[in-house]
Parts: C-alpha cells; structure tokens; sequence
C-alpha cells in the first residue's frame, strides 16, 4: 500500500494546468486548450491534489474500459487523504459511496448483476406513457406563463418525479435531497455543508428501505432489497449506497442533458427550426446533446497500482486518474468541427454515457426521458427563446455539467 500513497512527483509550475473558475464557465475553452498540449496531461484540482486527466477520445475510451485503472472507493480517500495530508473521510460518507460505480469487479460484477434486472429494456419501453402523462403535466402547468424557469420548472421535476416513482421515493422529499446532492457532488464546499448532506441522505434513505421492508412495494427498491434468484441480496450498506447512486444519477444527469440541450438549441435559432420542423430527428439530436455538451463533465475517479502509459505517457503508481468525457466527446480526431451543433452528425462512440463495465445503466431511461422532454417542448410552445436576461452560471463541479437557472419566454414575440 505504500506506492498507492505515494506524493506527487516535483514538477515544474509550467507542466501543471490549473482548475479555477474560469474551468467552471467554459470546460471547453480549456480542454481546446489543454488538447493541444496532448491527450493527457497533470492538472492541479482546487483540493490542492494534481491528478492526471485524459482529454483524448481514442486515449479515454481505452482508459474507461482498462481493468488497471481501479476505482475502490476506500482506496481513493485514502490516496486523497494522503496527497492533502489530511484526516481521512468520515466514514459515513465512504459508506454512501461504496456504490457498483465506486468498485472494482468481482465485487461490481456482482452489485450490477443485482441491480440490472431493474432495467431491462422491456421495463423502461413500459415507461413511456407515464414519463409522457409528467411531461405534459409539467408543461401545462408553465403554459400561460410569458417567462419560466425551464430548469427547475421543467428540467427538474421531470426525471425527478420519475426516479422517485421507479424507486418508491416520496416526491415531496425532492426538494431535500437535490439539496442534498449538490452539496456532495460539488468540487468546493465546506466540510461542515458536506458532513450534514452525508448524514441527512443516509439517515434518509435507511429510513425508506426500512420502510421497504416494512410493507414492500412493487417498486425498484422493495425489488432490491428481495434476494435474488440464487440467495444473494444486498447487504444494510449496500442498498443505501445503490439507493443513493440510483437516486442522485437518476435524476442529476437527465436534468442536465435537458437543460444543457434545450441551451445549446436556443443559442442555434436555425437548427431549433430545423428540430421542430422535422420531430422524428429528436433521437438523433438527443445523442448531438450528449456529444456536445453532455451532464457528465469528468468520469468518476480512478487511481492506478502500477505503471500504465496512456498515449505516450507513463503513469506511475499511486496516481488519480480523471477520464475528461466532454473533452473526448469534442476532440477534432473522432468529431469534424467538434464544436460545432450538428444534430445529423453520426455520434457514434461518444462517451457521455461512460464505456466498458461501467457503463451508464440508466441510460436507455434517461435517452427514453430526453426524447419525450425535447419532443413535447419543441411541440407546445413554436415561440420558446432566452430570455433577455439568461446569463447562464454553471455549477461548480468537476463531475456534473449543468447551469444553476434557465430562464426562457414562452409568448409569442410579435
């Protein structure tokens, strides 16, 4: 264990880039930037920890899809700790985390066989006429208004209500818990901000399974909480951390992929026509989203125990690793004019969604969700534009890529 602990090797100031505000505003300004210096390279993150970040697409899908990169959860702090030469986390915070996306197989291989059962294709087809009743619901509700909030009128709610209802949530919970979640999902933040989300989520959701098996339910948590055809079944911890992950990326993601979207569509007045025009290309342009600016920003963290060399770099032991899934989606290598909102370009191979063992479960329900949402949107309201005063701020996170507000008008403009 002592080279997984292993300080950062002495560099010099130029051989290191920088994440500050300016990251947050525009990722894209900087990966352009940081690409040029080649697809992988050493950033100093404002923990004050450097790690090792992959921007190269052909580089990042080979890395997500590399068993030698590990992901234990408990290994990470550890090695994070270590390079602050700080206490380690609280441990209820490891436990939340201790998720199938936090682990290396067989222990993954495992959590994810008992959890997918819950979403094979057949169950989210089944979806659809809900997912749409809560969409028009949601617009009804905004429609003789001139101005909203799209986000959280809209973006939000949707895959909320939706997730909550999977999983036999209560939806008026909500509020809570997104709170919740940005406190632990944010890359700055006080401790003490964070050590109280910890404590409210997890003291939250053993409450609910406890209730779960109280009187189960025929939703997805009353399922996981049942063993499974051959005895296994997840233990106290285990179903708290699997809730949470389902709970936080069920809904944080398609939130985003909304409202990220519908922003890069209004910025595009001609391609907007264009989607309207012709609704049987939204699948299409959903998968332009996810290219183009997709929720997921960076991979959740890796770390290695022995050397690898990613394009022509060697990366010691005892390393962080970051897999940069905005900058893959946009590097000119694999996407001509990559920054550029194509909605027919062949988006085949993009990464918003991850690859390999861990890649996104949910992503038919979130693809099945941003197709109803962009679908509907673009059908009720033919005037739907920014609102002169929309100056979109971006969450400060590392992980998430997603705006704070969306304020759009609905009326029409003549």
């Amino acid at each position: 264990m002592a080279d997984i602990a292993a300080p950062d090797r002495a560099e010099t100031t130029e051989d290191i880039e920088t994440i500050g505000a300016e990251f947050f505003a525009d990722p894209h300004a900087q990966y352009r930037r940081w690409r040029a210096r080649g697809p992988v390279l050493r950033v100093l993150f404002p923990d004050g920890v450097i790690r090792w970040v992959i921007v190269g697409h052909a580089e990042a899908r080979a890395a997500l899809a590399d068993p030698r990169l590990h992901k234990d959860a408990t290994l990470v702090d550890r090695l994070i700790t270590a390079k602050r030469q700080v206490p380690p986390s609280d441990p209820r915070a490891l436990a939340l985390l201790t998720h199938m996306l936090n682990t290396d197989p067989p222990d993954h291989t495992r959590l994810r066989k008992l959890v997918s059962k819950a979403f094979t294709t057949r169950r989210i087809a089944a979806l659809r006429p809900r997912i749409e009743d809560i969409t028009a619901t949601l617009l009804d509700a905004v429609a003789t208004r001139d101005e909203v909030d799209l986000l959280h009128e809209f973006a939000v709610p949707l895959p909320i209500t939706v997730i909550c209802e999977l999983l036999g949530v209560p939806v008026s919970d909500r509020d809570a818990f997104q709170e919740w979640t940005k406190a632990l999902v944010g890359v700055v933040g006080l401790e003490e901000e964070r050590a109280r989300a910890t404590a409210a989520m997890t003291a939250f959701l053993s409450g609910l399974i406890r209730a779960k098996r109280a009187e189960p339910g025929e939703d997805l948590l009353s399922g996981l909480i049942e063993p499974a055809d051959d005895g296994d079944a997840l233990t106290e911890s285990e179903l708290v951390a699997m809730a949470f992950l389902l709970l936080v990326a069920g809904h944080e993601t398609t939130v985003n992929l909304i409202g990220n979207g519908t922003l890069a569509l209004l910025l595009d007045p001609p391609r907007l026509r264009a989607l309207r025009a012709d609704l049987d290309l939204v699948p299409a342009a959903v998968e332009e989203f996810l290219r183009y600016d997709g929720p997921v920003n960076m991979a959740t963290i890796r770390y290695t125990v022995e050397p690898i060399t990613v394009g022509d770099t060697e990366i010691a032991p005892g390393e962080l690793v970051y897999i940069a899934l905005s900058a893959a989606n946009r590097d000119p290598q694999r996407y001509p004019a990559p920054d550029e909102l194509e909605t027919e370009r062949d988006t085949t191979a993009h990464l918003a969604f991850g690859h390999g063992i861990h890649f996104c479960l949910g992503a038919p329900l979130a693809r099945l969700e941003a197709q109803i949402a962009f679908t509907a949107l673009l059908q009720r309201f033919p005037h739907l534009r920014l609102s002169p005063t929309a100056n979109p701020t971006w969450q400060v996170s590392t992980l998430i890529r997603g705006m704070l507000e969306l304020p759009v008008r609905l009326d029409d403009p003549a």
